[in-house]
């Protein structure tokens, strides 16, 4: 099996989770993006229980495209310390694997 991976961030605002997926798929670091529904998230912050609404964004990429999409995540995220997580994953669909390889070509 074909190995692809995915990579996930969330962000406070629908609108800039749309950015971050148009501008990776745009720019061949990602074959697509998923902009998922709105969750609500509890984490500590700066010594302090949080508690606010997120937006989560998967991309799938390439494994040799993974470190200049994460790269291109960090730069353009809103937040101090964003959460942006790789999972390499064993792709059962060859043609997928196939079309996710060609589409993070320039």
């Amino acid at each position: 099996m074909e190995q692809i991976c995915v990579v996930t961030t969330v962000v406070d605002a629908r609108p800039v989770a749309d950015a971050l997926a148009a501008e990776a798929v745009a720019g061949r670091l990602a074959a697509c993006a998923q902009v998922g529904g709105q969750v609500d998230s509890t984490y500590w912050w700066r010594s302090a229980v949080e508690t606010g609404s997120e937006w989560s964004v998967q991309f799938k990429t390439a494994p040799d495209r993974v470190v200049a999409l994460v790269d291109r995540l960090r730069a353009a995220h809103p937040y101090e310390v964003p959460e942006i997580l790789v999972s390499r994953v064993e792709c059962g669909e060859p043609a997928y694997a196939a079309w996710v390889h060609e589409n993070t070509r320039i």
